[in-house]
């Protein structure tokens, strides 16, 4: 019970210094999301079965890729910039580091929703802010953060599972 709980800790401790890092200069510390990925995998491949772990991580990567694509071919296309202008490379290392956290389905709802909720946070927080830029792997740790917290005080049920 204590490893999983120092894990637990652990990554939440991670996902708010890259919260707080992205937050304050717009760039994220490659260590911080590299120990984000081994300890949601570590998490993940504890609540499953090791076959159906590398099934989920592969079709998270496969959701993740294609994502990135569709961000490439919309910024060179419709916004005529340079990939690089749309979005950051700390959030696309977060990306596919947050592909071994869940299950394919919960991984896809849970991804997604936590553009919903960077787009909504910004929203509220732009007028403070002095970049011109979106935070995005901040405010997404931020969301993952809770909704770990939310699973494991039971308000969510079956992450690693669906």
């Amino acid at each position: 019970m204590f490893i999983p709980l120092t894990l637990k800790l652990v990554l939440i401790l991670m996902f708010a210094f890259i919260g707080f890092q992205d937050i304050k200069e717009r760039q994220v510390y490659w260590f911080l999301i590299v120990s984000v990925c081994v300890l949601c995998g570590l998490l993940f491949y504890q609540n499953s079965l090791s076959e159906l772990f590398l099934n989920a991580v592969i079709m998270n990567v496969v959701f993740v890729s294609t994502l990135i694509l569709i961000i490439y071919m919309y910024s060179r296309l419709k916004l005529k910039s340079k990939f690089s202008e749309a979005i950051g490379l700390g959030d696309i290392l977060l990306f596919f580091g947050l592909t071994l956290s869940f299950s394919t389905v919960s991984f896809i709802v849970v991804f997604i929703s936590s553009f919903f909720f960077s787009l909504v946070l910004h929203l509220l927080v732009k007028r403070k802010s002095t970049f011109n830029t979106i935070p995005l792997a901040g405010y997404m740790s931020l969301f993952f953060s809770i909704t770990y917290i939310s699973y494991w005080f039971g308000f969510i049920d079956g992450l690693y599972t669906l």
